[in-house]
């Protein structure tokens, strides 16, 4: 946790470490709430358009939005004012964007916003937003919650604890539902016996690989961990799946979002999906909604519309008098267990495309089936 600390002094200005950032908390029942959200990705990302929805959702039951036609308005434009609130949201844009250079500018940018804006409550969506954002905001007057971080939230040095967090910073966590994407699988398909891990080398992949290779070494997976690729290469992404399918049984995906080609240019990650798709015919599991309606075969889904929803939750907590010092930090309950039926029939598994007392949500579009290939295909043969 002190390293990170460390690499934040020397990567963002002293200048914003020492500001204070004032709360725009209403005075009077006629002062309108100013409420920031940060995502650390993009509107394109499928993840985000999920998490997107549960925010949304939430501020309509909550009353900081007025109408569906106000949702519409902050979810085409980003910004919107309601009876209650002006709301904003940033986009930081750091799964294509994450050089240090390219992280420090964005960061220098969103803070210039805050000092401008004076939120009420800053939402942060992710583990960039979090870490990044977050720590620039610790103990300051302005409440700060967040969403999606992966693993336990204390690793960024902004709690004291889950239990209580013990400062102005409080939010909802993922608990991956590792375990029971594998167990899921194997349920489906009994006579699988190993499987790899295939991840890109981003702060996501990285910490959920590091907890599927913590489950392999207690016996807690009904599957042998055979190898885990982790990395930032298109290519070597690429070469490996080709390899490992004919080591393995099956393939845990992780996120393959920060993948760059030969010319360290970012990947679409629906390119990256639809190469996937055509050449490994091994089945496969995810972690979450976004990877299956890609065309990722199965996935115990690990909500992201039930993390922003939940942190809009607490926001409204914060917003009606409690201290998000002592507001737990937790993880909402598990989302749909989740199956392709077009990845199915690809992989020729027509018994799971009927009826499955397993399944509790069948997706019956793949959109990385859609997606140029063109490119890819070209790279990997250069």
């Amino acid at each position: 946790m002190r390293l990170i600390w460390i690499y934040w002094l020397w990567l963002v200005p002293a200048v914003f470490l020492s500001t204070s950032v004032s709360s725009a908390t209403p005075k009077s029942n006629n002062e309108k709430l100013h409420l920031l959200v940060i995502s650390s990705y993009h509107r394109e990302y499928l993840w985000s358009q999920d998490t997107h929805r549960g925010l949304v959702d939430a501020l309509i039951k909550f009353n900081y939005l007025d109408s569906k036609q106000q949702a519409e308005t902050f979810t085409n434009t980003d910004r919107v004012t309601s009876t209650r609130a002006v709301i904003h949201k940033l986009w930081m844009d750091t799964k294509r964007k994450n050089t240090i250079k390219e992280i420090h500018q964005t960061v220098n940018r969103i803070m210039s916003f805050i000092e401008q804006f004076k939120p009420s409550l800053v939402l942060l969506g992710d583990d960039n937003a979090t870490n990044y954002i977050g720590n620039q905001l610790l103990d300051t007057e302005t409440p700060v919650v967040f969403w999606g971080v992966n693993g336990y939230p204390v690793k960024y040095g902004l709690l004291d604890s889950i239990e209580r967090p013990g400062h102005n910073v409080t939010g909802i966590y993922q608990a991956g539902y590792l375990k029971e994407g594998v167990d899921y699988l194997h349920k489906l398909l009994p006579d699988l016996k190993t499987f790899a891990v295939l991840s890109d080398d981003s702060p996501t992949g990285r910490s959920k690989a590091k907890e599927i290779k913590y489950l392999a070494t207690t016996g807690d997976l009904p599957l042998k961990l055979v190898d885990t690729v982790i990395t930032g290469s298109l290519k070597e992404w690429q070469e490996q799946a080709l390899a490992l399918q004919k080591q393995v049984d099956a393939f845990f995906i992780l996120n393959h979002h920060t993948l760059k080609d030969n010319q360290n240019k970012s990947v679409d990650p629906l390119a990256v999906g639809s190469w996937y798709l055509e050449h490994i015919k091994r089945p496969d599991v995810a972690h979450e909604r976004q990877f299956v309606e890609a065309g990722i075969l199965a996935a115990v889904d690990d909500s992201g519309y039930k993390q922003a929803f939940e942190a809009m939750h607490v926001a409204h907590r914060i917003l009606q008098g409690e201290s998000p010092a002592t507001i737990r930090v937790y993880a909402p309950e598990r989302g749909a267990r989740l199956l392709n039926r077009k990845r199915a029939a690809m992989l020729g598994y027509s018994a799971l495309e009927k009826n499955n007392a397993l399944v509790e949500e069948y997706i019956e579009h793949a959109h990385a089936m859609t997606a140029k290939t063109a490119a890819l295909q070209k790279s990997h043969t250069q």
